[in-house]
C-alpha cells in the first residue's frame, strides 16, 4: 500500500520560509520521480516542482528562484524548501508519486493528504 505523508506546513509572514517534507512508503522511492503540487481555494491543483530519480529539478515559473525541491533516497523523503513566500503561495501542498514508475507529471499517481501553507502580512 502506497502512502505519502506530508508535513511542515503552517502560517508564515510574507517573505518568510517553510520547509515541507513528504515521506513515502510502499514504493521503491529511488526509482521514482516525485512531485510537489498545490491547490489554492477556488483554483485547480497545479504542479509546483518535480525531481527526477537522479535529482534533476523542474519548477513552475511562479516559484523559480524561491523554491527548492530535493530528495533523500535513504529516508524515502522529498522536500520542498520555500523562501520569499508570497500571498499567492497560500494553498494546500500535496506530494505525488507516479504509478508504475512513470513520469510524475503528467500522469496518474499516488497523492498524500496535503499540508496547508498560509502566508499572511
Amino acid at each position: 500500500q502506497v502512502q505519502l505523508v506530508e508535513s511542515g506546513g503552517g502560517k508564515v509572514q510574507v517573505g518568510g520560509s517553510l520547509r515541507l517534507s513528504c515521506v513515502a512508503s510502499g514504493i521503491i522511492f529511488s526509482f521514482n520521480e516525485m512531485g510537489w503540487y498545490r491547490q489554492a481555494p477556488g483554483k485547480e491543483r497545479e504542479v509546483v516542482a518535480t525531481i527526477s530519480t537522479h535529482g534533476t529539478p523542474k519548477y513552475a515559473d511562479a516559484v523559480k528562484g524561491r523554491f527548492t525541491i530535493s530528495r533523500d533516497n535513504a529516508k524515502n523523503t522529498v522536500y520542498l524548501e520555500m523562501n520569499s513566500l508570497q500571498f499567492d503561495d497560500t494553498a494546500v501542498y500535496y506530494c505525488k508519486a507516479p504509478r508504475a514508475m512513470g513520469p510524475v507529471d503528467p500522469g496518474p499517481g499516488y497523492w498524500g493528504r496535503g499540508t496547508q501553507v498560509t502566508v499572511f502580512s
